[in-house]
């Protein structure tokens, strides 16, 4: 496997960083939002939701009586605050193949500088070169696919996340504003 990372050139080094930091986000993006449904799934009063860091502001806000727009943008705040992370995924799923494809066009590069310096070529001397074009058009690949799998699976998991702080958000500011 070495080997194969070494015949992919220098390219290959951006492409495993950009895997190693979207592995972290992903576990981290995926434990975080787990956390999160499990605590806003379970049914809610007052007590416990005062106890959720992700409810409070939401909770404070409406207890300070807030309107409706106030209320909206302290959501949005705590939407946004869940979703960090989710644009770095997206830009590692995009750079990742463009690296590999960078590697695609340096490999074939070297390739031809082979063939224009030789008199007679054979194929063992195209071989680095083509080595370098495929290795790193697979390894961009193969980050970004599951990279890219995994943006979208989290983005659907903040969707959610914000469509059920927003009935809690309702819930509490209709109880508070009927009087009970």
């Amino acid at each position: 496997m070495i080997d194969y990372f070494l015949k992919g050139g220098f390219l290959m080094y951006p492409i495993l960083l950009c895997s190693i930091i979207g592995l972290a986000i992903l576990i981290n993006k995926f434990i975080q939002y787990k956390k999160i449904l499990n605590e806003i799934g379970k049914p809610f009063d007052k007590e416990t939701a005062i106890k959720s860091p992700l409810l409070l502001p939401i909770l404070q806000s409406i207890e300070q009586g807030c309107d409706e727009k106030e209320l909206s943008v302290i959501g949005t705040r705590q939407v946004r605050e869940i979703e960090k992370g989710l644009s770095w995924l997206s830009l590692i799923a995009t750079i990742a193949p463009l690296l590999g494809l960078t590697g695609t066009v340096t490999g074939m590069i070297k390739a031809f500088m082979v063939i224009a310096d030789s008199s007679s070529v054979n194929p063992s001397m195209l071989a680095g070169g083509i080595w370098e074009a495929l290795i790193t058009t697979a390894a961009g690949l193969l980050v970004a696919i599951p990279i890219h799998i995994g943006h979208h699976y989290l983005e659907k998991q903040a969707d959610d996340i914000a469509f059920i702080l927003k009935e809690i958000a309702v819930s509490f500011y209709m109880k508070k504003r009927n009087g009970f």
